[in-house]
């Protein structure tokens, strides 16, 4: 009799751990989805911001137009590049390279650096990668934790078995976001 209860405890036992573990991996994956969302939100700011600073500065720097085709081009393969985090990754950090160089080309025309629109939308994007590093940084951070439960023992054992995979970390090279600062003053 007393076996019975012992097994009976045991038992239990194991079933609350189960339980525990399994609910710790499905708040680990929620915050994953939840800083991908919040990734994505951004991104899409970012590149809704973008045909409007393209046709700000084509007025004023109409021989650029390969400039602009390339802003086009690479806005669209970040569009198109989904939900995967490196493909994103990869798809915003070549986005990024036009922008800069779309802005920089801003800075040759007087007049268009003190038009408020140009420079509201500088600010604009300015804000918005600073609100996509925040993002990136809470996401990363939720793919560590959720990579770390999952490969942990013992939860890498129940993960395997309910279908808890790992996550890829969303990077953007920070070289590749920065605006440059340029100065076309002659010398």
């Amino acid at each position: 009799m007393l076996g019975t209860y012992i097994l009976i405890g045991l038992g239990v036992l194991i079933l609350g751990a189960v339980v525990l573990i399994y609910n710790r991996l499905v708040a680990k994956r929620q915050m994953v989805k939840n800083g991908w969302a919040d990734i994505d939100v951004q991104l899409k700011r970012r590149t809704d911001l973008i045909p409007r600073l393209v046709d700000t500065v084509k007025g004023y720097a109409a021989h650029e137009n390969t400039l602009f085709e390339d802003v086009v081009a690479k806005r669209g393969e970040a569009l198109a590049a989904g939900d995967d985090p490196q493909a994103r990754g990869a798809a915003e950090s070549a986005l990024s390279r036009p922008v800069a160089r779309l802005v920089a080309v801003a800075e040759a025309y007087p007049d268009l650096k003190a038009n408020q629109n140009f420079l509201d939308l500088q600010k604009e994007l300015s804000d918005t990668e600073s609100k996509i590093e925040m993002a990136r940084r809470f996401f990363n951070g939720a793919v560590r934790e959720l990579n770390t439960a999952v490969e942990s023992f013992p939860a890498n054992l129940m993960a395997g078995l309910f279908g808890f995979r790992t996550s890829a970390f969303f990077e953007i090279e920070t070289a590749d976001r920065a605006l440059p600062s340029v100065d076309f003053k002659e010398e």
